[in-house]
Order: C-alpha cells, then sequence, then structure tokens
C-alpha cells in the first residue's frame, strides 16, 4: 500500500507512522529522514538542502520534491510506503501523483488524523523541558516530580501562541490537500483522540476497510 499520513502538528503523526507503516510492512518515509540523510551523506541535494537551511529559509519545494523523487525509487519503498511530511501542500501532492504515474504506481489513499485545536493546544503547551537532562514531560500525561522546578523550563514551539500560529500555517497550507485527496475519493479520516493502540487500532481498521492488508 501506498499510503500519505497528514494532520495538524501534536496529531501523533510520527508516533502512528512508526506503527502503521509496521503493521502494513512498508518503509516509514519522513521528510525529516530524507533531509538528514541527504544533508550527512553530503548529496548534491543535501548540501543544496543545506545552503537554504543555514541561511534560516525554507527548502525550496523543488529541492524537497527531488529527494522525495529519489528516496521513492529505492529498492524498499517499491512494494509500498507510508509518507510522512510530505505533501505539505497541493503543488506538492500533484508532484507526488505524477512521480508514482512515472514509477507506474499511484498512491493509495491520504490518511488524515483528526484532533481539534483546543486538544492540540492541551497536548503540546503542557510539554516542560529538564535544562538538566533533556528529558521530556507533560504536565498532565507524564508529570514531572516537581512541576514548579526551576529546572523546568517551555521550548518557544510549545507556548500556546506559537501553536496557535503552526495551526494557523498548517489550516493555510497544508489542509487543503485533504480536500484534493477527498475529490479523488482517496482521503480516510480517522479520530486520533485516545491512547496510542487506539488510535492505530481505528487506522488499521479504516485501511483494511479500503484494501490493505
Amino acid at each position: 500500500m501506498r499510503l500519505v499520513l497528514v494532520g495538524p502538528p501534536g496529531a501523533g503523526k510520527g508516533t502512528q507512522a512508526e506503527v502503521i507503516a509496521a503493521e502494513l510492512g512498508v518503509p516509514k518515509i519522513s521528510t525529516g529522514d530524507i533531509f538528514r540523510a541527504n544533508v550527512s551523506g553530503g548529496t548534491p541535494l543535501g548540501l543544496e538542502a543545506k545552503r537554504y537551511m543555514d541561511d534560516g529559509d525554507l527548502v525550496p519545494d523543488e529541492v524537497t520534491n527531488k529527494m522525495v523523487a529519489d528516496r521513492l525509487t529505492e529498492d524498499d519503498a517499491q512494494k509500498g510506503f507510508l509518507l510522512d511530511g510530505y505533501p505539505r501542500n497541493t503543488d506538492q501532492a500533484k508532484v507526488l501523483d505524477r512521480l508514482l504515474e512515472e514509477q507506474g504506481h499511484h498512491l493509495d489513499l491520504a490518511l488524515e488524523l483528526v484532533v481539534d485545536d483546543d486538544e492540540i493546544v492541551r497536548r503540546l503547551s503542557g510539554r516542560r523541558v529538564s535544562k538538566t537532562t533533556g528529558k521530556v514531560y507533560h504536565l498532565e500525561f507524564d508529570p514531572p516530580e516537581d512541576p514548579e522546578s526551576a529546572d523546568l523550563y517551555q521550548r518557544s514551539d510549545d507556548r500556546p501562541e506559537t501553536i496557535k500560529n503552526r495551526l494557523k500555517v498548517y489550516a493555510d497550507q497544508t489542509a487543503p490537500i485533504m480536500g484534493y485527496y477527498e475529490a479523488q475519493g482517496r482521503l480516510v479520516r480517522v479520530d486520533a483522540v485516545g491512547e496510542v493502540e487506539t488510535v492505530t487500532g481505528r487506522a488499521m481498521s479504516a485501511l483494511r476497510g479500503h484494501g490493505a492488508e
């Protein structure tokens, strides 16, 4: 099965991507992994991407698309894959369709993890990090012994105002791809609120209902 996993920041994509890919027996391919592999390997695309990153700029779609295209030609991706973090916009979704068509394949489904904004803010804004150990706690789900300890701090990305801005960017740039896939009958939505195993169960049930083995 060829699958993309989509959802807002804090929806649990990273965790679910690992588990669902293992269940399906396909590689989990994330843009983060692709970037790190190209940059650390010193590939021409990696060097080009690093130039943008070093300047604090976003890597252009053209470079990202080429990295994804290269990754999808590797042997382990020939019988299927789960893409996490790509496509991020409708243009990339169209490029992905073209890439797969050129390889004689097609995307089977887009799996959307559905979580409302209030839940996202609750999940992310409760995170605290130990200055000493780097361990990440959550004030509600995995509380530290002393929540008021001076050793703990909140990352700027986890502040409510920052989270709300990230959600707005997601709504403006990435959410429209759901309409693109829905119009093609390739969108599957799954409630992503609950324990990891519960969400995975919902996702696998939905995928099996669409032909996954």
